[in-house]
């Protein structure tokens, strides 16, 4: 049971009460606004740059955050859809005047190829058709990489647990030792029974496909990324990428 008592200034949870402003009020009303922000399709009303993004936009800003601190050569992602996110790492290359993109998608829509195509940004952006997962698709990506490249992968395609882990060892050679492979979409496990979820989802999702990969592979950690400022009280991230971000580190 949870209580906002606005008069008082609190937070009641399980009989507990904790201030309005501290960490622990702030995460437990976290949680309740990525709820309902997931029943009511929050993510669904963003855009960079006019493409439609579909992300939290503090999971873009953190997302930034690290770009911007890991200077990579190349950023592939899994998953294009509308072209949002390709845009949005595209405009940071081109602010930091160092990078390019490699967007891989099984199907990428007629109009949102053409979309991306005649975009400002599409300078910085190379886009493959075809299963992220498929040999030939990996060979291609990694064709885009020359020696001595940082490279920064993140997976946002198909979510279930076998397409996620079959990715993360795929694209896992990829990365750059101090960079990081990030699993997006998480949040997939804590929202079962929620609109537009299934079941299987406690199991099948990107969280336990990343917890699987770690244990056969020493080379990465789960690491949250240190946000480069920070004044408040606040130390985690409001996500829908929990535990997203895999480090290699050897």
């Amino acid at each position: 049971m949870i209580q906002i008592d606005e008069k008082n200034s609190v937070v009641i949870k399980d009989g507990i009460q904790y201030d309005i402003g501290s960490s622990e009020a702030f995460k437990i009303i976290s949680e309740m606004w990525i709820r309902s922000g997931w029943d009511a399709k929050y993510v669904y009303s963003f855009a960079w740059m006019g493409r439609p993004i579909i992300q939290l936009p503090e999971d873009m800003v953190r997302t930034q955050e690290v770009i911007y601190t890991i200077q990579p050569d190349v950023i592939i992602e899994t998953g294009v859809a509308h072209g949002g996110s390709l845009i949005y790492y595209a405009s940071l290359c081109k602010a930091m005047e160092k990078g390019k993109i490699v967007g891989i998608d099984i199907e990428i829509r007629p109009h949102n190829r053409k979309a991306i195509e005649e975009h400002l940004m599409f300078p910085y952006i190379s886009l493959i058709e075809g299963s992220s997962i498929d040999e030939k698709i990996v060979i291609e990506a990694n064709n885009h990489i020359s020696a001595g490249d940082v490279v920064m992968v993140l997976l946002d395609s198909n979510h279930t647990y076998d397409h996620v882990l079959a990715e993360l060892r795929a694209y896992s050679r990829m990365v750059t030792i101090g960079s990081y492979i990030v699993a997006t979409d998480g949040i997939m496990e804590n929202v079962v029974g929620a609109p537009r979820t299934n079941p299987d989802w406690i199991t099948n999702n990107p969280k336990k496909a990343l917890e699987q990969f770690i244990k056969e592979n020493d080379s990465f950690i789960i690491e949250e990324p240190a946000f480069p400022f920070n004044e408040g009280e606040i130390t985690e991230r409001v996500t829908y990428w929990p535990s997203a971000f895999i480090k290699r580190i050897k």
